[in-house]
């Protein structure tokens, strides 16, 4: 498991790789750290993403209180979780 350092950079990696379009190598980042909240609601944002509704609510469950409801635009709550990173 990733330290705290390591875990905020690939996190934030995966922002920006979803930012960019990139989902599969987002995804992939966000399926290393299944066990953290931050990375739950990364993940969450990708199945939104995605379109798969189902898959990204039991992501948000996961996530430590994000809702699936929270955000429309999942730029925008890239952004956020950015922000939660202290970037």
């Amino acid at each position: 498991m990733a330290n705290g350092p390591e875990l905020r950079h690939d996190l934030l990696r995966a922002a920006d790789m979803a930012l960019a379009g990139d989902w599969d190598s987002a995804h992939a980042i966000a399926q290393k750290y299944e066990d953290d909240a931050t990375a739950c609601w990364v993940h969450a944002v990708l199945h939104k993403i995605e379109g798969d509704e189902g898959n990204s609510r039991y992501w948000y469950r996961r996530s430590g209180g994000h809702a699936y409801e929270a955000y429309a635009d999942p730029r925008a709550e890239l952004a956020a979780i950015k922000a939660a990173l202290g970037y």
